[in-house]
């Protein structure tokens, strides 16, 4: 079924949409939550949240590309999750690495004006991530978004261990520059 059908079905409050989105979608958000929290368990009740997140969200929301809407939800549950299973215990884990990994790109902002350099912050990440050539973005995409670990980058893509991690250094030291020259990297 097309992805606009399957909207079209949560438009008409069909239920038909949840079983069409778990046929379609199902191993793909599967693979999202796994890869943020490690546990085949809590991945599964992830997808679960996710068609729940969907369900909710879609009479509102009219997605024109259904896996990355979708996908986006699943991440933020998955995240949500394992923030609040490792409250007590930072450290560990490959969200944990990822998230250290882009700290020297991104700068903390003021509380304040948070939400709104949130927003201009993604956009601006969504162009930096565009303007890549497919190699590099498919690679950044997998460890950044997908949360893969370099080892599965690596099989994926069949670059060694070497060119993985020195086209994500690469890539990371693109993203600062071009954060620093749309102004929103502040070392202070």
């Amino acid at each position: 079924m097309e992805d606009r059908d399957i909207v079209e079905l949560y438009w008409q409050r069909s239920e038909h949409a949840l079983e069409e989105t778990a046929k379609k979608y199902g191993k793909y958000f599967f693979t999202i939550a796994n890869n943020i929290l490690g546990s085949s368990e809590d991945a599964n009740e992830i997808v679960n949240d996710t068609y729940l997140g969907a369900w909710n969200s879609m009479p509102e929301n009219r997605p024109t590309v259904l896996s990355s809407y979708l996908g986006k939800i699943t991440r933020r549950l998955a995240i949500k999750r394992l923030e609040a299973r490792e409250a007590d215990k930072r450290g560990g884990g490959e969200v944990s690495l990822v998230l250290e990994e882009l700290s020297g790109c991104i700068s903390a902002g003021q509380s304040v004006e948070r939400e709104l350099e949130q927003a201009e912050l993604s956009s601006a990440i969504d162009r930096f991530v565009m303007s890549l050539p497919l190699t590099e973005r498919r690679v950044f995409l997998c460890r950044y978004w997908y949360l893969d670990s370099i080892s599965d980058i690596v099989k994926s893509s069949g670059f060694s261990q070497s060119k993985v991690k020195s086209m994500l250094h690469r890539t990371r030291k693109k993203l600062k520059l071009y954060l620093e020259k749309e102004g929103m990297y502040d070392e202070t």
